[in-house]
């Protein structure tokens, strides 16, 4: 497949959210239309940029997977077409949430990021569904469950919990800044 290309950008080594962090920067040094090839080794960067894209109205345009790099290929938006981007609304601290957990609430913490993340550690009692698989594993959520969005950072889980409120979810709150700062307990079985 050939892609005419106007930018590459390197996000090799990072991890989420600086491919999204530099992506943003660099789309806006880019004409409408044009074209960024952004390469990252982060396996989470397929779902991000693709949820990303549709939250800003910039294009997805596909991945290509050479060795353990992934080429992303996005098109930038006319002003016409690009959206402001958005936040949920709804956001509950690291240390409200442990409150909650420690007070045995009846809440349901949902861990969006990719599996091999979630091994490595994880809220007790925690469900995973990565952000990428989410639009078709809704059904395994209940819309009444009061949800507790979390991934590493803060941004994959406001995405997530932009997509579930969209889909009628009511009671959707996004964890931040995530488990890179979680001090609570943490499960390391699958």
């Amino acid at each position: 497949m050939e892609v005419t290309v106007n930018r590459v950008l390197d996000a090799k080594g990072l991890a989420c959210p600086m491919p999204i962090v530099k992506t943003k920067k660099e789309m806006s040094t880019l004409e409408p239309g044009q074209v960024m090839e952004l390469q990252a080794t982060d396996k989470g960067s397929t779902a991000d940029i693709r949820a990303w894209a549709q939250n800003t109205g910039h294009q997805y345009l596909g991945t290509i997977e050479e060795g353990n790099v992934l080429k992303h290929y996005l098109r930038k938006a006319s002003a016409e077409e690009e959206k402001t981007e958005t936040k949920h609304p709804d956001v509950i601290s690291l240390d409200a949430l442990l409150k909650k957990i420690q007070g045995n609430e009846k809440i349901t913490v949902l861990d969006v990021r990719e599996p091999a993340e979630y091994t490595f550690g994880h809220i007790p009692s925690s469900i995973n569904i990565p952000l990428g698989e989410l639009e078709h594993r809704f059904e395994e959520l209940k819309t009444s469950e009061n949800l507790h969005i979390i991934c590493r950072s803060g941004n994959r889980s406001d995405l997530a919990a932009q997509k579930l409120t969209e889909k009628g979810f009511k009671n959707i709150k996004n964890v931040v800044p995530g488990m890179k700062d979680w001090t609570g307990p943490i499960d390391k079985s699958h």
